[in-house]
């Protein structure tokens, strides 16, 4: 006998069905969910793995399977549980999100989102206590109800940029050309919309605690080449000296440019990453992917 049953009883996934009994009051991906969201003005947490993810069966050991947990995600959030081999769809959505955030991803992955399914903050795996240099699941639990809560416009100015980056980057990859994506009224209004929340002095966007903000980064770099605009750079420079991971970004634009056939731009910044390797297989990684780019191989 079952202490708790959720609603994902009633799906066919298997991997869903082994979250059916967790203390967590789990939706499937449906209206419902978001509906719910809406009415009593609350996040969604959208949490996506499948069946054989070593990680997606820890996390759910250590904190879905917590009533102490579950408890606190079910009174401050809407939350959702997806299988990647039945949604391939909302994976690849909300999988670009999170790698934008923070410049890399892989499963279990878990997003926050609004209402209209904008997503605003994301990561991986997220342990019990603080430990590899994350945070422990319910601080960052904590610091989205907080932020919803008290700094409702900061979240939905992150996903109106988020998501306007998400898009963007779609039709930047499709046009095959910088300018094309770059001279959109909407690319004008983004940068527009991140300069009125830079920090100059201190750097980051917003105020504190900040969002970690890897792709607004990234774009005000994009911006700043593509239309020579001097704020985009020094904002850019600012905030990638303070970057932890500065490998992470290099890393990010040289698929970026990539991706759009600038084989120039992506040698540029894969030769800036590779003293930055952190270590002798990342070192190894990029010197490969510097060699296909210079003999006009696909590195994506």
């Amino acid at each position: 006998m079952h202490s708790y049953t959720n609603r994902l009883i009633n799906e066919t996934s298997p991997y869903l069905l082994q979250h059916a009994h967790n203390p967590v009051d789990w939706y499937p991906w449906n209206n419902e969910a978001f509906e719910k969201a809406k009415k009593e003005n609350k996040p969604l947490l959208v949490s996506i793995g499948y069946s054989a993810c070593h990680w997606c069966h820890v996390m759910e050991r250590e904190s879905f399977e917590d009533p102490e947990v579950a408890g606190f995600m079910n009174k401050h959030f809407v939350n959702i549980k997806v299988d990647r081999e039945e949604r391939p769809d909302v994976d690849h959505i909300y999988m670009d999100a999170v790698q934008a955030i923070t410049g890399s991803g892989g499963w279990p992955l878990n997003i926050f989102i609004t209402s209209e399914g904008k997503p605003f903050y994301g990561g991986t795996y997220f342990p019990p206590s603080k430990a590899f240099n994350r945070p422990s699941w319910m601080d960052m639990l904590r610091f989205i109800d907080d932020a919803f809560k008290n700094r409702k416009q900061e979240v939905e100015a992150q996903s109106e940029s988020l998501t306007q980056h998400l898009e963007g980057n779609t039709s930047f990859s499709n046009n095959g050309s910088n300018e094309a994506f770059f001279d959109a009224k909407r690319a004008d209004e983004a940068f527009d919309a991140i300069m009125k929340t830079a920090d100059k002095e201190w750097g980051g966007f917003g105020r504190a605690p900040k969002f970690p903000q890897t792709f607004i980064i990234n774009f005000l770099l994009h911006y700043g080449d593509v239309k020579k605009n001097k704020e985009a750079l020094e904002v850019f420079k600012m905030n990638y000296d303070k970057n932890p991971d500065q490998f992470v970004t290099l890393m990010g634009l040289t698929r970026g440019y990539a991706a759009t056939g600038d084989t120039k731009s992506a040698l540029k910044y894969a030769n800036l990453a590779l003293p930055l390797a952190p270590d002798a297989q990342n070192k190894s990684n990029v010197q490969n992917l510097i060699q296909k780019l210079q003999e006009g191989k696909d590195i994506n």
